[in-house]
């Protein structure tokens, strides 16, 4: 059995221990593709799997508006609750991280697979949630960045 095989079912295994489905699902699906012999279509999951992913997630994000489940009213109040102000100025930040993060993750291979290790750890043991690469990226580029100066 090849190396890479192994490796999935090792995370695979992770993923079932740690009751995470995210990962289980994720590591058995490149499983299936790769004992299928489909492997043509990996480098089309590297490429256009993060956009697709942060599409979905965006979409999720945004059904309640869609739906009118937030309304006008709502989106007024979000700016005079300082708590909601507070989610605004996170979400700038975050965002500001995760666009830091892409050049880095596409310069440094070598760092890619740290985070990726790092966020497997995460969602399997601590019940996270897949979005951290590119923010992890995104902090790791800006501590870079500040250690170089």
């Amino acid at each position: 059995m090849e190396i890479t095989n192994l490796l999935l079912l090792g995370l695979l295994a992770v993923g079932i221990v740690g009751n995470n489905n995210s990962v289980s699902i994720a590591v058995a699906v490149l499983l299936l593709i790769r004992l299928l012999h489909l492997d043509r279509v990996v480098p089309y999951l590297e490429s256009y799997g993060l956009q697709v992913g942060v599409i979905i997630l965006t979409i999720g994000v945004l059904a309640p508006l869609a739906s009118g489940k937030i309304g006008y009213e709502d989106l007024i109040k979000t700016f005079l609750n300082w708590k909601s102000v507070l989610a605004i100025g996170i979400g700038i930040f975050v965002s500001y991280l995760g666009g830091r993060g892409i050049p880095l993750m596409s310069a440094n291979p070598l760092i890619v697979t740290g985070l990726m290790i790092g966020t497997i750890i995460g969602v399997a043991l601590f019940k996270g949630v897949p979005v951290g690469p590119l923010i992890a990226a995104g902090m790791t580029a800006v501590i870079l960045g500040a250690l170089q100066k």
